[in-house]
């Protein structure tokens, strides 16, 4: 019955190739195209390729057409990597001149002219070799246009341009760690009984300077949400999800991606990751992508880890576990385990996963021996996590990849699923210990799991102020990363580029100090209550700074305090902690419902998404009208210093900002900075993103002096957070070149 309802959930998440999806998606794009939709029509042929079958002529019509939405967008290279691969998958030849005039267009536009004369000679000896002139009248027209603006640049070069690679900051200086993979000398590796391994400050470290640059040893994409289907919609959804956005191997953003040869699912930022990615797992993956799915990422995970591994390496830890592991349940037993561990050395005694040599990798030995806290579990997600991993290891046995996941077998052997000669249910000794290490590494990600964030845009992101948000893009285990303890008020700041993080100091750190992380609840958003709550899943009660103080104090929160309800008739203060509220000035006395109020707190909200659904349809002034009503709602029952009251003076910025109302644009948001400095800080990476968007409201509004103080504050906070060389820091820097090269007597009266 359950591996039944198991094959039924599947059916939700298919991922195999449908090539009536494939002209469905394909139908929907030219339908996209012709209405000058580019970008829309770009991601349906992006669909389309997904589901057709490789080596098909079909595939190679959606890259042809995908190129075409390329070229209209001003992607040349990217252009021409698809018309290479429409050519490459058998273009039919009828067909052909489109494609090559398409292809001379890119060549000409970067500058390519040898290139571009080479194909429009192919293409005319194309046109005069077919017989029926009339079908080619429109490209002989273009053609011949084409020539003439060859002709032109021949005639006239454009002046050589100076190599633009963005301006590049002051190169940071980094001294690699010996007993550390990927950290800093300047932190070292420390054990005791009660918090475990961490990093300590090794000498004194300035806000800014990089702690740990490590590459994640595993890390699988979150699909991303897609809206589920009503009745009667089709099975085919056109809305694009992470899955559809990043690459599923190095986690870059696609703008043409390249399909798995086997699954509809799997997409890839070039052909070179899609054959790293089949060699290293997917081969093994691919015919198991529904399950996955339905299993969730942390299954997923786990699979992918012991796959990279390598069955050896997983043998031989799983065999050590069996003795060693029940010492590791207690801090001092975890002591005594590690003089008995595999590869351990001399000065490694103390400290779990470190090799013979002493150093702590980021390796599978160091991701082994995270603690998956056997005991803590309840025995209900224990069983449940045994039967997903079991569901795992009899897909595997079943669809004949056995010999694979040992490594017995190449990934070209497997090219093809084969049906498996094995008809008995019980798992092979070899797959119980790849099990054993899955469940392993499932119970260890509840705690050391390690989000992967990337700053998404919002909106369609072709307007002068661009807003983004921080979003979940993938789940991941870095060893060295999992070393930092939390705290509530931490002193580091962590980043991603690609599958890649940098943990920076966000303060000065002194040397003794602890090397501290933040999980998630931060002391700026949530009462402490609430942290706890959260925290308790990690199997530790915070005690923190930040939670000692709000704990032995009893002083209110000041989340509490600056998020409250305010008193409709005098505006004080609403206080109390049961059901209903009193007003906190004794000469008004008003009481309210706490129900009540949230009501009308959840209502705003809907007001307010229903103004910026306005906005994304071109309704700014109707937009308007509803947030500054919303506006006047709310202040009439929420605290001014209230989260959403600066939400709002945002989301009015960002309207004027689209219609070009700099100076209304630059009120509001200055507006909302300041609530945003009371909640995270004026140092805070929240504070920094503001600045960014203010930024950018000034110099198109050509503030010239408040806006070079603007990126002047705004680089200072970033840099600490992202660092010198990341994409924000670029922008700000060619803001400020460009407007330090404005004439002097502009720069004086601005």
């Amino acid at each position: 019955e359950e591996e039944a309802a198991l094959v039924h959930l599947c059916h939700r998440a298919p991922t195999d190739k449908k090539p009536e999806a494939a002209s469905w998606y394909r139908e929907q794009g030219n339908r996209e195209f012709k209405r000058g939709q580019y970008q829309a029509a770009l991601r349906l042929y992006s669909k389309a390729a997904s589901h057709e079958l490789p080596g098909s002529p079909e595939v190679s019509v959606c890259f042809a057409n995908r190129s075409a939405a390329l070229l209209h967008l001003g992607h040349f290279e990217v252009c021409l990597e698809d018309i290479a691969r429409a050519e490459s998958h058998g273009y039919p030849d009828r067909l052909l001149p489109k494609v090559l005039l398409r292809k001379a267009e890119c060549l000409l536009r970067l500058e390519r002219l040898k290139d571009a004369q080479e194909i429009l000679r192919v293409l005319e000896s194309k046109i005069s070799l077919d017989g029926v002139m009339t079908t080619h009248l429109a490209r002989l027209k273009k053609l011949s246009q084409l020539k003439v603006k060859l002709g032109e640049k021949e005639r006239c070069p454009e002046p050589a341009r100076e190599a633009r690679g963005g301006i590049q900051g002051e190169p940071e200086i980094w001294e690699e760690n010996n007993k550390i993979s990927g950290a800093s000398s300047s932190v070292s590796l420390s054990f005791d009984a009660e918090r475990g391994r961490h990093l300590v400050a090794s000498r004194d470290i300035v806000p800014g300077q990089s702690l740990v640059k490590e590459e994640a040893f595993v890390s699988v994409l979150c699909p991303g949400e897609s809206l589920p289907l009503q009745h009667g919609d089709t099975a085919w959804d056109t809305g694009a999800t992470n899955a559809d956005l990043y690459c599923h191997h190095c986690l870059r953003q696609l703008l043409a991606s390249v399909p798995c040869r086997g699954c509809s699912y799997a997409k890839y930022c070039s052909q070179d990751c899609a054959d790293m990615a089949w060699q290293q797992y997917h081969s093994t993956e691919c015919s198991l992508g529904a399950l996955l799915l339905t299993l969730g990422v942390f299954c997923h995970v786990a699979l992918r880890t012991v796959l990279l591994a390598g069955f050896a390496e997983v043998s031989r830890l799983v065999a050590w576990s069996h003795h060693g592991d029940k010492n590791l349940q207690s801090p001092e037993g975890r002591c005594k385990a590690l003089s008995e561990a595999p590869d351990a050395g001399a000065g490694s005694r103390a400290i779990p996963g470190c090799g013979s040599n002493g150093r702590y990798q980021s390796s599978y030995q160091a991701l082994f021996h995270l603690l998956p806290h056997t005991e803590q579990h309840s025995p209900e997600h224990k069983f449940l996590c045994t039967l997903s991993v079991v569901a795992i290891c009899k897909k595997l046995q079943a669809a004949g990849l056995e010999a694979a996941v040992l490594n017995q077998e190449s990934p070209q052997q497997r090219s093809k699923p084969k049906t498996c000669e094995k008809t008995s249910d019980e798992l092979s000794p070899e797959l119980m210990t790849v099990a054993e290490a899955m469940l392993r590494h499932v119970l260890q990600l509840q705690c050391n799991a390690q989000a992967i964030t990337v700053m998404q845009e919002l909106g369609p992101g072709d307007g002068a102020v661009v807003d983004k948000k921080p979003v979940r893009l993938a789940t991941a285990f870095f060893p060295v990363l999992s070393l930092l303890n939390h705290s509530c008020c931490p002193n580091t700041s962590v980043s991603f580029s690609g599958t890649a993080a940098t943990v920076r100091a966000s303060q000065p750190i002194s040397s003794g100090q602890e090397v501290l992380h933040c999980y998630g609840p931060h002391w700026c958003r949530m009462k402490v209550a609430e942290r706890q709550q959260l925290l308790s899943q990690y199997f530790f009660e915070c005690r923190c700074q930040a939670c000692l103080e709000e704990l032995e104090s009893g002083v209110k929160s000041v989340v509490s305090i600056r998020n409250s309800f305010c008193c409709p008739k005098c505006q004080a203060q609403m206080q109390g902690e049961e059901d209903t509220l009193c007003c906190s000035n004794e000469a008004c006395a008003t009481s309210a419902s706490r129900d009540h109020l949230s009501g009308r707190l959840q209502d705003l909200q809907q007001q307010i998404k229903k103004a910026l659904d306005l906005l994304r349809v071109g309704k700014a002034d109707q937009a308007i009208k509803m947030l500054l009503k919303c506006q006047m709602d709310a202040g009439t029952f929420l605290s001014p210093e209230h989260l959403l009251m600066g939400e709002m003076e945002d989301h009015l910025a960002q309207v004027y900002a689209t219609l070009g109302k700099w100076q209304e644009a630059a009120s509001h948001l200055k507006k909302s900075i300041e609530i945003v400095e009371m909640h995270h800080g004026p140092s805070s990476v929240e504070t920094g993103h503001e600045l960014f968007k203010l930024a950018q409201i000034l110099f198109n509004g050509f503030a010239v002096s408040e806006a070079l103080s603007t990126i002047q504050r705004a680089e200072g906070i970033l840099s600490v957070h992202f660092g010198p060389q990341s994409a924000q820091i670029q922008e700000l820097q060619e803001m400020k070149a460009c407007l330090s090269q404005l004439p002097r007597n502009i720069l004086q009266r601005t």
